[in-house]
C-alpha cells in the first residue's frame, strides 16, 4: 500500500512545496519507508536543472550499501569531468548532502540521451531529474523528514506530484523511491500506485530500444512507457492511454511535464483515486483527506472511472 498525491495551479503559482508536504504527510499511513516529490518551480526556463546522486541512503532490504564520502568526492570529480567533455557548465552547484546534489546547467543540445548516457556511466551514480523546471527529491522517511532534509517548504511553482511508499516489490533506498524522472525527456515524471505483472516482458521490450532502468521497482516501468511513447512520436495524453491496454495489472498513475500534469486509472480501477476540480486549481491523491490538507473548506470531490485518462494544462 502506497499513497500518491498531487496539484496543479492554472494561471497562477504557489507554495507546491509545502503544499504537497501536507499532502503527502497526511497520507503517511499508507507508507513511510520513503517519500519523493517532483516539483514544478518558477524558474527562467534557460538552465537546466540536473538533480542527482552519487551513491545511497540506505534502508532495510536494499542490495546497496553505504559508502564512504571519499567514493562520493570521486564520483563528483568524475560527473564534473564529464559535464565540461559534453560541453555543459555549472552555473551553480549545491551539495545538500553527501550523496545527494543540485546543479544548475548551461547546456545547448536537446538530445538528453547520450548526455545521461554519459554521465550515467559513472558506477553509483544516477541523474534523479534533468528539466528546465523539474526537480525530483527522493530520500528515505516521511514527507515531514524529507522536506525538512531538503528545504522544500518554500519552493514556489505551479504543479506538483508526489508519492509515500511501503516497500513491498523491492528494498529500501533511493533507487527504488518514487518519483521516476521520464528518461530522457526533460521535465518529465511519474508516481505510480499499483502493481504490474507484465513487468519483465515490457522491460526487455524496452531496454531493446535502448531505454535505461536503475531500479526493479515495478513503478519505474511506467516512467519508462511513457518516455518511449513520446520518444515515437505520442503525445502524453496518447502515451498514457496506450498504458491502459500496454500493462497489465492494477494502477493508478500521475504523470507530470513541463506544462501539464494526467491521470490514468486502470480498467479495474482497483486502486484508489480522489479527485477535485476547480477552474484554477486541480488536487487528487489516494485519499481525501490529503486533498483536506489543501482545502480545508467543504468541498465536492469525485472519484475517476476505470480506464479513464485526464489531462491537465497550467
Amino acid at each position: 500500500m502506497c499513497g500518491i498525491a498531487g496539484l496543479i495551479h492554472r494561471g497562477k503559482s504557489s507554495n507546491v512545496g509545502s503544499e504537497l508536504q501536507g499532502m503527502l504527510q497526511a497520507l503517511k499511513h499508507r507508507g513511510e519507508d520513503s517519500t519523493g516529490y517532483a516539483l514544478y518551480g518558477d524558474t527562467d526556463g534557460k538552465n537546466f536543472i540536473m538533480r542527482f546522486k552519487v551513491g545511497e541512503n540506505v534502508g532495510e532490504g536494499s542490495s546497496s550499501i553505504m559508502e564512504d564520502v571519499s567514493v562520493y568526492d570521486g564520483r563528483k570529480k568524475i560527473v564534473d569531468q564529464y559535464l565540461s567533455e559534453l560541453g555543459a557548465k555549472i552555473v551553480k552547484e549545491e551539495r545538500i548532502l553527501p550523496y545527494s546534489l543540485r546543479y544548475e546547467l548551461e547546456y545547448n543540445s536537446k538530445d538528453l540521451l547520450e548526455f545521461s548516457q554519459k554521465i550515467e556511466s559513472i558506477p553509483g551514480v544516477e541523474i534523479l531529474s534533468m528539466g528546465k523546471s523539474l526537480e525530483v527529491i527522493k530520500d528515505l522517511g516521511n514527507a515531514q523528514m524529507v522536506c525538512d532534509r531538503y528545504s522544500l517548504d518554500k519552493l514556489v511553482g505551479t504543479h506538483a506530484i508526489g508519492h509515500a511508499r511501503m516497500a513491498t516489490e523491492s528494498g529500501v533506498d533511493i533507487k527504488s523511491a518514487h518519483p521516476f524522472w521520464g528518461y530522457p525527456f526533460s521535465d518529465v515524471s511519474v508516481v505510480h500506485n499499483g502493481q504490474l505483472t507484465n513487468y519483465w516482458n515490457n522491460r526487455r521490450m524496452l531496454e531493446n530500444k535502448g531505454m535505461r532502468f536503475m531500479s526493479e521497482c515495478d513503478s519505474e516501468l511506467i516512467a519508462v512507457y511513457i518516455a518511449q511513447k513520446m520518444r515515437e512520436g505520442a503525445s502524453l495524453e496518447e502515451g498514457m492511454k496506450a498504458s491502459l491496454t500496454g500493462l497489465d495489472g492494477v494502477f493508478t498513475y500521475f504523470v507530470a511535464t513541463k506544462d501539464s500534469l494526467g491521470m490514468a486509472k486502470d480498467t479495474m480501477a482497483a486502486k484508489p483515486l480522489v479527485l477535485y476540480e476547480s477552474d484554477d486549481l486541480v488536487a487528487m491523491g489516494s485519499e481525501e483527506i490529503a486533498i483536506r490538507s489543501v482545502l480545508p473548506q467543504e468541498i465536492d470531490t469525485y472519484d475517476p472511472f476505470d480506464g479513464e485518462v485526464k489531462v491537465w494544462q497550467i
